[in-house]
């Protein structure tokens, strides 16, 4: 295991749960976003576990790395429909805060 895919790896699974911290927390720069986009107010909180999850997921990984595999590949499905939310909400500006979030998280699965 090298140096690099832990600190990457690590500063995926921080970024992840800090996204999940802000929907728990309902931070405004979040959640007004997710109302313009139409996402339902009762799915916030399950999006919230699913990067929770993700985040521990990837932490675990460099343990038990077939559980950072899931966990790394459940995460970048998820961003990628985030991706897709915000096109077919048209906000197109915002594609790149959901790409931001899915890169560190294929680079440490690149460098597994």
């Amino acid at each position: 295991m090298s140096t690099a895919y832990v600190i990457v790896t690590v500063l995926a699974a921080v970024m992840v749960g800090f996204s999940a911290v802000s929907v728990f927390f309902r931070a405004k720069w979040v959640v007004e976003p997710l109302a313009d986009y139409g996402v339902p107010r009762s799915w916030w909180t399950w999006l919230g576990v699913a990067k929770a999850a993700g985040a521990i997921g990837l932490v675990v990984g460099l343990f038990v790395p077939v559980i950072g595999v899931i966990a790394a590949i459940g995460t970048v499905l998820y961003f990628a429909g985030a991706v897709i939310t915000v096109i077919r909400a048209r906000s197109y500006a915002h594609i790149a805060f959901p790409l931001m979030y899915a890169a560190p998280v294929v680079a440490a699965m690149a460098l597994a």
